[in-house]
């Protein structure tokens, strides 16, 4: 700039009078956009050296840049370079007063204009409208005598702005009625306002008028129109304005891959971000949310780096979308850089980035990092205790998370439903219940989500009351049997025990996903429905659009060892990767020695185990020893046991069978050295135990205990009933 200024010193205004006004005019420019006030001065110095100052043109620019910067000493000496009143400084005086926020000045200036032009007033309703003072602005509307359509537009879209659409849409009926064609500022407030109301039909009619007046081909009213489409789901109209325009910027790009992440077909959007000749930070941030939140969490990151390689500066939403996704992706280094980095942008005391810190944190098992972050909120909201929260919960900490929750000033349905999630997650059954019905008491309606937690933990204790009692408030609440709600107590009446409630329910669910069918066609066999198990796996495959996925399959098997269908349970393997492509896990594996050792084929079983891809699960070894036991082979349990015992020092099971196999067969010296080495190694036998529940309360009872305080009275009772099953 300074060799700008050197080389318009030395210029002779008067060879060429007009290209030097011009450049001085440009120089202004260039120091307005800037900010360099210091070097207009010496400008100012210069052209009043010179006498070209009386130039208006160059005085009002001058002016302008110095009302900008609020330098009123240097504004006022270029007002006083005119003689009297002028009405282009007088609407520059109203216009920076408006911007200042100093409205009774701007009104003062405008009522003591001796004249007024178009600008003058537009000037003052914009202004008036801009700080929502909608009652004095309209009356100023009212009362213009040069209503064009910069002063409608103004009305128009200052209405939009304060939330007022529907009045929006009134003046510009009262705008068609006088006459006035509208322009693209007009029609963009217009859509615009359409999008609020949700009026499609409306919206229909303004598309006929906009295609009517020859606006269709503009670039802002094209991108308005997309826009509105999608907010009404039109999504064909949508691609069709998009496809006829003849140009497109960066928002049309923008607004159609927005229609393909709306739409969820993360293809296509990716298909429309790779074709756009430019982007942004928003069309940046689209793909990238969407990909995060399709759980390709590896493209998202790819995406940010590539973004941010290009020079392309990520939004909060952005950094928020990121730090979600390595939180899933688990990825401690990536998420402390991204900490380091917003901290040194200045944003991380936005409440958003903070709260997925925090969250980012806890998911990589850093709940102390997490909890530094979350004590240096200065604002927290619901959002940034429910992630600290969720943090202790998802960690098993379950003391901080309810002594947290304890001393939060307000709670939602994410507070309660992270509490009681924590809990069912670490199998605190008692407090699932206890929390569940604080949550109850407060007033606090149950998401479906909650319901689907404490089902689960019903499930888990087999509280079939409890259970029903739960059902009792989903149906009283109106829920219906969703994917969610419908699963949870299709689970959770099978794994009580009663499976025609389960049934029913699975029955009269809308819509079904692959777990629905998992939990039917489990639960089928685990109560010992083993062939209506069956029978549903086939109903799945001809009825529903959901593959069979690996826990289907391992129904499937249970199912055929526990009805000893042996040769299908065996074909229904072999069909795992070949026909579903899916390749048998170690549980599958397991369940296959098991359907083989309870039949008796125990050499094939054997065999089976020798073959695996990896090493045999514990349980596979114990099937196969549970097999020898029952058809009484000790050389195969003895090979089974010393595996057994290679593989897992720490369990007892396999060595209880091996005795118990020896004991039938009279072998007390065997018998007396496995439990020798169990005593060596550490190992017992874990006690067996039963559980009960009366009145809403589950009791548990363990082998010879006598811990429960009717215990003698118990035991009584079941030796009376014993001795009444002895009699004759």
């Amino acid at each position: 700039m300074k060799t700008a200024l050197k080389a318009l010193f030395s210029t002779n205004p008067t060879l060429n009078f007009n290209s030097y006004i011009k450049r001085c005019a440009s120089l202004l420019k260039n120091f307005s956009d800037k900010g360099l006030v210091a070097e207009a001065t010496v400008l100012h110095c210069h052209l009043v050296k010179k006498g070209i100052l009386s130039e208006k043109f160059v005085a009002i620019k001058l002016l302008i840049l110095y009302l900008d910067f609020r330098k009123l000493a240097e504004a006022n000496q270029i007002i006083k370079g005119f003689n009297g009143f002028d009405l282009v400084v007088q609407n520059c005086l109203i216009n920076a007063n408006i911007q200042w926020g100093n409205l009774s000045e701007a009104r003062k200036l405008f009522d003591e204009m001796p004249e007024r032009n178009e600008v003058t007033w537009t000037m003052l309703i914009s202004g008036l409208m801009k700080y929502g003072r909608l009652q004095e602005s309209m009356w100023y509307f009212e009362m213009n005598p040069f209503k064009n359509v910069v002063s409608w537009t103004a009305g128009i879209s200052g209405l939009l702005k304060n939330g007022l659409s529907f009045d929006c849409l009134k003046l510009f009926t009262g705008l068609l009625e006088s006459g006035v064609r509208p322009n693209q500022v007009t029609f963009t407030s217009v859509i615009s306002a359409c999008i609020e109301t949700g009026d499609f039909e409306l919206g229909m009619s303004v598309l006929g008028l906009i295609v009517k007046t020859g606006f269709e081909g503009n670039v802002s009213i094209c991108n308005s129109l997309i826009t509105f489409c999608l907010r009404m789901r039109e999504f064909d109209l949508a691609r069709r304005l998009f496809d006829r325009m003849d140009t497109r910027d960066v928002i049309s790009w923008t607004a159609i891959l927005d229609m393909y992440v709306e739409m969820g077909d993360l293809r296509g959007a990716r298909r429309i971000f790779n074709e756009m000749p430019e982007r942004n930070e928003v069309s940046w941030s689209a793909i990238i949310a969407r990909y995060s939140q399709s759980g390709d969490h590896v493209e998202a990151l790819k995406l940010f780096q590539q973004m941010v390689q290009e020079g392309f500066k990520p939004t909060i939403s952005c950094f928020s979308c990121i730090l979600s996704t390595l939180a899933s992706l688990e990825n401690f280094g990536a998420g402390r850089n991204i900490h380091a980095h917003v901290k040194k942008i200045g944003i991380e005391g936005d409440v958003f980035i903070s709260s997925s810190l925090v969250d980012m944190y806890c998911k990589c098992g850093d709940t102390e990092d997490g909890r530094l972050v979350f004590n240096s909120i200065e604002n927290k909201n619901v959002v940034s205790w429910n992630s600290m929260l969720g943090g202790y919960s998802m960690n098993g900490q379950m003391d901080e998370a309810m002594y947290l929750f304890d001393n939060m000033p307000t709670r939602n349905n994410v507070s309660w439903g992270a509490i009681i999630g924590g809990y069912v997650e670490h199998k605190q059954f008692d407090k699932v219940f206890e929390v569940f019905n604080e949550m109850l008491l407060s007033g606090e309606i149950p998401t479906k989500l909650t319901f689907s937690s404490v089902l689960s933990a019903c499930a888990s204790v087999a509280s079939l009351e409890k259970g029903k009692d739960i059902h009792g408030k989903i149906l009283k609440l109106g829920f219906h049997y969703d994917v969610y709600l419908g699963t949870a107590l299709t689970d959770m009446y099978a794994k009580s025990g009663d499976i025609e409630s389960s049934k029913q329910v699975f029955d009269k669910m809308p819509e079904r996903d692959e777990f629905s069918w998992t939990v039917m066609i489990q639960g089928l066999a685990e109560s010992g429905f083993a062939k209506e198990s069956l029978s549903l796996f086939e109903e799945m495959k001809r009825s529903s659009s959901v593959a069979p996925n690996e826990l289907v399959l391992l129904s499937v098997l249970f199912a055929c060892s526990h009805c000893g269908l042996v040769d299908k349970g065996l074909e229904f393997f072999g069909e795992m990767e070949s026909v579903y492509g899916i390749r048998p896990k170690g549980r599958h594996y397991t369940c296959v020695v098991d359907m083989l050792s309870r039949s008796g084929r125990l050499y094939e079983a054997e065999e089976l185990i020798n073959s695996m891809p990896f090493q045999p699960e514990a349980n596979a070894l114990a099937a196969l020893l549970s097999g020898c036991k029952t058809y009484k082979n000790e050389e195969i349990a003895e090979r089974t046991a010393r595996k057994l015992g290679e593989l897992a020092d720490k369990n007892s099971a396999g060595f209880v069978l091996l005795s118990n196999i020896y004991a039938s067969a009279g072998r007390w010296i065997d018998v007396s050295h496995i439990r020798k080495l169990m005593r060596e190694k550490g190992l017992k036998k874990s006690g067996g135990c039963s559980w009960i529940e009366v009145r809403n309360h589950v009791y548990s009872f363990y082998s010879e205990d006598g811990t429960h305080s009717k215990s003698a009275e118990i035991c009584y009772m079941l030796e009376l009933l014993r001795s009444e099953m002895m009699a004759p």
